[in-house]
């Protein structure tokens, strides 16, 4: 029998990591901004939105089991931002060092969505686990072009 309940605070979980993304990348385009780096802006400003629009689609599902939806982050999300500082101003005020960087949050955010799917897969409708795989997908692609701006330049 197909579950039709979903666990809210899975999803919420999912929005934090959003959450997260998005404060990471404000963060990587104020730093960016600040060192002279603006051609990845565009970029950055791109996943900003999509992370946006992933919590948009994904605001209904908390909704319909009588939650609201947070608009906080997670501790590691954090964290991460306080390392993307300190990392870019140690190591190097160059594009790759920021690019590297945000590979690394796009990691955590592709590992959030992932133990989402595995674990949680039990307690969550088949119409939001296949958005959540589809969100996946489309992060999955952000990161590989991230990857790709990172190899294509030289420190």
């Amino acid at each position: 029998m197909e579950n039709s309940i979903n666990n809210p605070a899975i999803i919420n979980d999912i929005i934090k990591i959003n959450n997260d993304r998005i404060e990471g990348y404000k963060k990587a385009i104020e730093l960016a901004n600040s060192h002279a780096l603006n051609t990845v802006v565009p970029t950055f400003e791109k996943f900003i939105e999509q992370s946006k629009e992933f919590i948009t689609e994904l605001t209904p599902y908390v909704e319909l089991e009588g939650k609201q939806p947070t608009d906080s982050t997670m501790l590691s999300g954090k964290l991460f931002r306080l390392w993307m500082g300190i990392k870019v101003n140690i190591i190097g005020d160059d594009e790759k060092s920021l690019l590297e960087t945000c590979e690394q949050g796009e990691d955590a955010f592709k590992s959030a969505y992932q133990t989402a799917l595995d674990e949680g897969s039990d307690q969550l409708s088949q119409l939001v686990h296949s958005l959540i795989n589809t969100q996946l997908g489309k992060q999955v692609e952000a990161h590989n072009l991230i990857k790709m701006m990172r190899d294509g330049k030289t420190v």
